[in-house]
């Protein structure tokens, strides 16, 4: 984590200030990804606004830049996974301001001491980005001729039990 971006924001502060953040994370500091990656190499750049939108909403935006090495399911060969988001966090104190929010904007509960861990807003997003079949894009896809033979076509038929009974 860079020295000047802290470990533990103070939400209203943070939006009362309209302050933002950049940096860079390595994707080794960030554990619930462990058993989701091929390998912990690479790093996540960040950026992380608090303001208020038109309706007075709080609200933190969030831009990740990464690239996620993955393993492909159809291959089993690591692969980096590019994931380029912004996303807008609505800070909300209860349950019920989820429903004041904008439709565009997620809803992030704020715990009621007011502090976020930064860490933990890029991992949350990045847990959701992986895909829950990691396929390499650029390989080609897998095309297997299955049709079915003539002989389990004649038993798949409904009617087939009924054409043998009609034969005796």
């Amino acid at each position: 984590m860079p020295a000047h971006v802290p470990e533990i924001l103070d939400a209203w502060r943070m939006v009362a200030a309209r302050r933002s953040f950049e940096g860079k994370v390595p994707l080794a500091a960030l554990r619930r990804l462990d058993g989701l990656l091929a390998d912990a190499e690479g790093e996540v750049t960040f950026a992380l606004q608090f303001d208020r939108d038109a309706l007075q909403v709080p609200y933190v935006e969030l831009k990740i830049d990464t690239a996620l090495p993955l393993e492909c399911q159809r291959s089993l060969q690591r692969f980096l996974y590019p994931v380029s988001m912004v996303q807008r966090l609505g800070l909300i104190r209860d349950e019920a301001g989820e429903a004041a929010l904008p439709p565009e904007t997620e809803a992030l509960l704020v715990p009621e001491d007011g502090m976020l861990r930064t860490l933990d807003l890029i991992e949350d997003e990045l847990v959701l980005a992986v895909p829950a079949v990691p396929m390499n894009p650029d390989l080609p896809a897998v095309e297997l001729d299955v049709s079915p033979q003539q002989e389990e076509l004649a038993q798949a038929s409904p009617f087939a039990a009924l054409a043998s009974l009609k034969k005796n």
